[in-house]
């Protein structure tokens, strides 16, 4: 994993904007040419912006980079009513960031649930859709991935230092992980994690995400529908990137998505699971193949 910058070397300008229903949403902007399209790193469910630092720090300058907290997680609001923390409840809030920066034409990098929006936005006008990053998911999640997601979500546990967190991550995660060292598994907690109250360290996220799934709406429209999404995307220039020991994205989903995807290139990720964190060499390597392509 690429090392996180120094706070006297920040490269991006926190801003916000606001939901439909009130809500005060946060967004890091990295700075980069008006001639190319914007970049939308959108995360997986309980990930935030700062998840995407690396890929951010490396393309700014060339590209503008967009990176929002959907509400509930990082800097942006917690929702009054925990029943709308559901994928098309996230894409209404990211059509809302678009219109008020004036976005008419985007590139989408989405890891997990940040994937399925891209897919509902590319729904709504696939021609917008520069290119597109779609990041360990599928138009259908394989039952044990959403089972073990079940398992965790919304569970706020929480640690008395960096390290005990680190330790509980690595103990909960070295199957996705497992060429990871210490020192991997500290900045991986501190993308997720904050400082919380009496100073332990928390995740960072509303707990009540979790309540969606407890009513079984699940984390997304049913696969038939999902399919049916996904052509929209399809046809635009795609990169499908699929963590080798995903218990999300299957080989066999995975490979359907490219023989319907003219455009599409699949890369899988060797020695992780769910998902690959975008600092891996081959997906540093497919993302610029991609980009090249939509610039």
């Amino acid at each position: 994993m690429a090392e996180a910058l120094k706070s006297g070397d920040k490269r991006w300008e926190d801003r916000n904007w606001t939901s439909g229903d009130g809500l005060k949403l946060h967004f890091r902007d990295y700075p980069g040419s008006a001639e190319r399209p914007p970049i939308l790193c959108l995360p997986g469910l309980t990930r935030n912006a700062r998840d995407f630092e690396a890929l951010a720090q490396r393309l700014a300058g060339d590209w503008r980079v967009i990176c929002p907290d959907m509400r509930g997680r990082g800097d942006s609001d917690y929702a009054r009513d925990p029943m709308t923390y559901t994928p098309a409840h996230y894409v209404a809030d990211v059509e809302l960031l678009l219109a008020a920066e004036g976005i008419e034409r985007f590139v989408s990098i989405g890891t997990s649930l940040g994937g399925l929006m891209t897919m509902m936005l590319a729904a709504a006008n696939p021609d917008r859709i520069a290119a597109a990053v779609i990041n360990d998911v599928g138009p259908e999640i394989a039952p044990a991935g959403l089972a073990r997601i079940r398992e965790y979500v919304g569970q706020g546990r929480s640690y008395e230092t960096w390290v005990h967190a680190a330790r509980a991550l690595q103990e909960a995660n070295r199957d996705i992980y497992p060429a990871w060292d210490l020192p991997a598994w500290l900045r991986m907690a501190k993308r997720c994690m904050v400082i919380g109250t009496g100073g332990r360290i928390t995740f960072d996220y509303d707990m009540n995400i979790a309540e969606p799934f407890e009513a079984e709406q699940g984390p997304a429209p049913a696969p038939e529908v999902m399919w049916g999404i996904y052509e929209s995307i399809a046809r635009r220039p795609l990169l499908v990137l699929r963590g080798a020991h995903s218990d999300i994205l299957s080989a066999e989903v995975a490979a359907r998505m490219k023989v319907r995807g003219a455009a599409t290139e699949l890369v899988t990720v060797p020695g992780v699971g769910h998902a690959p964190t975008l600092d891996e060499d081959e997906a540093i390597a497919a993302i610029d193949r991609l980009l090249a392509r939509a610039a």
